[in-house]
């Protein structure tokens, strides 16, 4: 394959959701001289981006998304170690603490989620389910968060966010950082009625909103 067509390659198997060719092209970048930079760069991530764009067009659908991110994951679980050999690095758009509050177990959309923030160049530190409050703020704190990302798929866990953000303003660091939430219950008028910086309605959105808070706090 010639370089045109590796990179070219990628970016196609993103979008039809293929797997296998995301595998075969990416074994054929590392061994060659192509730079892996330019491969996320100008193919895989503008790629990601137009699964986001067909997806709040309603052209793609939840699966579909899902499907995308693993392509990607497959392909950069490849490529990430030549990036980092040839001293290359991930770009980091802002670092961001996910994870599902306290007394919820469920974890397929904050998946997503943070795989969605992982290809769009964020660094993402998921910290499971069942996160109490005070776990979020010591995660964050540890690993110098901008924003912290909650995620609630019962009604009876939706309390569990404005949680959160009470602990932070009681622990003096409600200005430290932004604070997303998301969910099946979930809605703007939440968000506004707890304080929240945003509410990401799914993965694609919660990425435009991250990316939006990063530019505005910067």
């Amino acid at each position: 394959m010639e370089k045109q067509e590796i990179l070219q390659g990628l970016y196609d198997a993103i979008l039809s959701l293929d797997p296998q060719k995301a595998r075969e092209v990416a074994e054929k970048l590392v061994n060659s001289d192509i730079d892996p930079n330019e491969a996320l760069e100008k193919k895989m991530s503008p790629a990601m981006e137009e699964i986001g764009r067909r997806f709040k067009a309603g052209e793609l659908f939840l699966p579909e998304l899902q499907l995308s991110a693993e392509v990607f994951r497959i392909a950069m679980d490849i490529l990430q170690p030549k990036i980092l050999a040839s001293g290359g690095a991930m770009k980091n758009n802002g670092r961001i603490v996910i994870g599902t509050v306290k007394g919820d177990v469920h974890s397929i959309g904050k998946d997503l989620v943070a795989t969605m923030l992982r290809t769009a160049g964020f660094e993402v530190y998921d910290i499971g389910v069942d996160v109490p409050a005070f776990t979020f703020l010591e995660e964050a704190q540890n690993k110098k968060a901008d924003i912290i990302a909650l995620s609630a798929l019962l009604t009876t866990t939706m309390p569990m966010q404005q949680e959160v953000i009470e602990a932070l303003k009681s622990e003096g660091l409600r200005e430290k950082f932004r604070v997303l939430i998301g969910g099946g219950p979930v809605n703007q008028a939440w968000a506004q009625k707890i304080g929240a910086d945003g509410y990401g309605e799914n993965a694609a959105n919660a990425v435009d909103l991250a990316k939006n808070l990063i530019k505005a706090y910067a």
